[in-house]
């Protein structure tokens, strides 16, 4: 029985720098693999760009394999893990533009292949992210302003409800303190805009987190800010000072990220998702 040949596992693409080349020894991929960088024929003038790959077993990255381990959540949080780990130590060290999870190739030949087609739209990224980072700004409620509004039999009345006008005195009451929060979420949420539009040169809208995601807060805003290096402290010094002023909300600024949410053009211009 023959052995299973690897296939190529593609992190991300990279410019090969030294120092790059120097820590490559201490990057493992998935399953432990030694990490290498691929690179391709490019015409004069053109900056030498690389794919940041491994080896990865066909059984688990093959067609079949995936469609079967994309259900395994334990699998998918592992592979996401060391995935995101490599692109971060490969950003310590060279500009990095990530690529999607499961990104894989038949053998390294093939990877070759594309990263030359794909040439210039990946250096016309990396040009654009070139000293900028990701950093990552949420709203979420905090859990007093989700909790229900105190009973009507909490606050003094001159006389007793009925349980029927109680229960829509309450329910009135708790409208109008999620009604209140959540305004003070929008005006938030447009100071956090005034900090970015000074500090950041774009901008991306990711959707809400939901359940454990977001744990028992409700998340109501999850943005991603690509920040020129040279604000980034006066970016997350802004925010932090923000944040003070709305005590019944949790603004988190997360970062700094290699610039995931930034690192492939629109759909239309690339043709893919």
């Amino acid at each position: 029985m023959s052995t299973p040949r690897p296939l190529t596992y593609v992190y991300a693409v990279a410019q090969p720098t030294a120092p790059l080349e120097a820590a490559l020894p201490a990057v493992h991929g998935i399953g432990r693999a030694p990490v290498r960088l691929l690179t391709a024929a490019v015409g004069a003038g053109t900056v030498p760009l690389a794919f940041v790959a491994s080896d990865v077993p066909e059984n688990e990255f093959d067609e079949t394999g995936l469609r079967r381990h994309f259900e395994d959540l334990h699998w998918l949080e592992n592979v996401a893990r060391t995935h995101h780990d490599v692109v971060q130590a490969i950003a310590a060290h060279a500009p990095v533009l990530p690529l999607r999870m499961a990104t894989v190739y038949q053998d390294d030949a093939r990877a070759r292949l594309a990263l030359t087609a794909q040439q210039h739209v990946f250096t016309q990224r990396l040009d654009q992210l070139r000293a900028h980072t990701e950093y990552g700004v949420k709203i979420y409620l905090a859990p007093r302003a989700s909790a229900a509004a105190p009973s009507p039999a909490d606050t003094p009345t001159t006389a007793p409800a009925s349980p029927g006008k109680a229960y829509l005195n309450a329910r009135k009451a708790q409208h109008h303190a999620r009604e209140a929060i959540h305004q003070q979420a929008q005006q938030a949420a447009q100071a956090v805009e005034a900090i970015a539009a000074r500090h950041t040169t774009r901008r991306v809208r990711h959707a809400p987190q939901r359940s454990a995601l977001a744990g028992p807060q409700e998340n109501v805003l999850n943005d991603a800010y690509l920040v020129p290096d040279g604000q980034a402290e006066q970016f997350r010094t802004a925010i932090a000072d923000a944040a003070r002023g709305y005590p019944d909300l949790r603004i988190e600024i997360t970062g700094p990220w290699a610039p995931y949410s930034f690192a492939m053009p629109p759909a239309d211009a690339l043709q893919q998702p």
